[in-house]
């Protein structure tokens, strides 16, 4: 596993740049260049099931909330993957990456907010997430500035 670090200055509050992020009206937008149409379905519990999925919801990640504290501070830990509806958190291959966690922060220092995002991943995966946040928070950029 190796740990992505990315970072973005929005001149925004750390509340609006929150909403773009999580707001199912916007989340779809930002993360199109992971996968287009993607959906997230949470309970917004610690210990509770999040669902990041592509448009269909049958298949994508199964992970739960670690932390949060709004606005922020969101982190994600990953359970493992959703294959046509059907939960795999046990599987040898789930057990080499589940426990990876996905970190949110947001600080907002004045009229802007710095928005970091620390991702773990299996080095296969770095140039996905490179191409994905890059261009993904520029559209959290793009739309929480407006």
């Amino acid at each position: 596993m190796e740990t992505l670090k990315y970072q973005i200055e929005i001149e925004a509050p750390a509340e609006k740049v929150w909403d773009v992020l999580w707001d199912e009206k916007t989340y779809s937008q930002w993360t199109h260049y992971f996968s287009p149409g993607s959906v997230m379905k949470t309970d917004w519990q610690i210990g509770g099931k999040t669902y990041f999925t592509e448009a269909s919801g049958q298949n994508g990640m199964v992970s739960t909330i670690e932390r949060i504290e709004e606005p922020k501070i969101l982190v994600f830990k990953h359970l493992g993957e959703l294959k046509n509806g059907v939960e795999d958190i046990d599987s040898d291959q789930v057990k080499e990456w589940n426990g990876s966690l996905e970190a949110y922060h947001l600080e907002e220092i004045q009229d802007k907010t710095i928005l970091k995002v620390e991702v773990d991943v299996d080095p296969s995966y770095k140039s996905m997430m490179d191409n994905g946040f890059s261009k993904g928070l520029e559209v959290v950029k793009r739309l929480s500035e407006n």
